[in-house]
């Protein structure tokens, strides 16, 4: 687990340095949010279990089995990106053979396709779970309402993590609702609600594993909601300086999930320094290799445009 955050925070540092290179016109990042993607990641069961993402969910997607190559890939707009051949803005995950289900762009739907796959799995009797992910601003959205009270009305095996940094782009929590939790709401929709530290490993997978848990044993679906640190602006055309006191955007490195989970291995004996640099040198080669790689890879021929787009008539 431990990995895969370092390797996800790699990533993501250098997509923005791509960024400001004027390789990648557009990023957006999930700095700060690894360790409650990775420790819901490993409460599911890879290619069986169904995860309707949002956008900042580059760690939880690298926990379940994509590669850093895969998503350099789509930061280039490559032909060979697996998540949409080089057609979907970066950021937008998708793998069937990991059953990770592309998310629309419009904030909110991603809760009621999940909900959808949850119905569907129990309708059919199979042993699935249906998650999804969105920012605490997407709760205000008429989709997640609509959502949740379909998974609450026929107890589906549906889990909807709230990853709560505090802003909607530039809008505080305080302004986003007059609750201090969003897991609050869960009451209203008869589900389970749950509010942990999604900045620590170890809670947030406890979290997540009673509520896959609940999900497959029948007992219904979860909202949790996971606070979270908000490391870099909202998007790469956004600059949170403008309305984030010095103060507070100082206070978010205390807050770094990586370190803490990183002081809690190298206190516990689990793992020594020289593991850890080992680590660190690893990701950074990982990412290099994937940079090299998809920035030589071939674009996307304009002929294959509408390629999966639209049904094809049969030859």
């Amino acid at each position: 687990m431990y990995r895969q955050m370092v390797l996800a925070r790699a990533v993501d540092r250098r997509m923005w340095v791509l960024n400001r290179q004027g390789k990648a016109p557009f990023v957006i990042s999930g700095q700060g949010h690894e360790a409650i993607q990775v420790a819901a990641a490993g409460a599911m069961r890879p290619g069986i279990d169904w995860l309707v993402p949002y956008y900042r969910d580059l760690a939880f997607c690298l926990a379940l089995g994509q590669t850093a190559k895969d998503f350099m890939l789509s930061v280039f707009g490559r032909a060979e990106d697996p998540n949409s051949g080089g057609r979907q803005m970066p950021s937008h995950f998708g793998s069937a053979k990991l059953r990770i289900m592309t998310k629309s762009s419009v904030v909110g739907p991603q809760i009621c396709h999940a909900a959808g796959i949850a119905y569907a799995a129990k309708m059919q009797g199979f042993d699935e779970v249906a998650v999804t992910c969105i920012g605490e601003g997407g709760t205000s959205q008429g989709d997640w309402h609509e959502g949740l009270n379909w998974a609450g009305v026929h107890r589906l095996p549906f889990i909807c993590i709230v990853q709560d940094n505090d802003y909607a782009i530039s809008v505080p929590h305080r302004l986003q609702m007059g609750v201090d939790s969003v897991a609050k709401r869960a009451v209203g929709y008869g589900i389970a609600g749950v509010t942990v530290d999604g900045g620590d490993l170890l809670a947030s997978y406890d979290a997540m594993k009673t509520a896959v848990d609940r999900a497959r044993s029948g007992d219904g679906a979860t909202l949790i909601s996971a606070k979270v640190a908000r490391f870099t602006s909202h998007s790469s055309d956004d600059d949170q300086r403008r309305y984030r006191p010095q103060a507070e955007l100082e206070a978010l490195l205390r807050r770094d999930p990586i370190e803490r989970f990183r002081g809690y291995l190298l206190d516990e004996g689990v793992m020594d320094e020289d593991t850890d640099d080992r680590i660190q040198q690893e990701s950074t080669a990982e990412v290099d290799a994937a940079v090299t790689y998809a920035e030589g890879a071939e674009s996307p021929r304009a002929e294959d445009t509408l390629k999966n787009v639209f049904a094809e008539a049969a030859s």
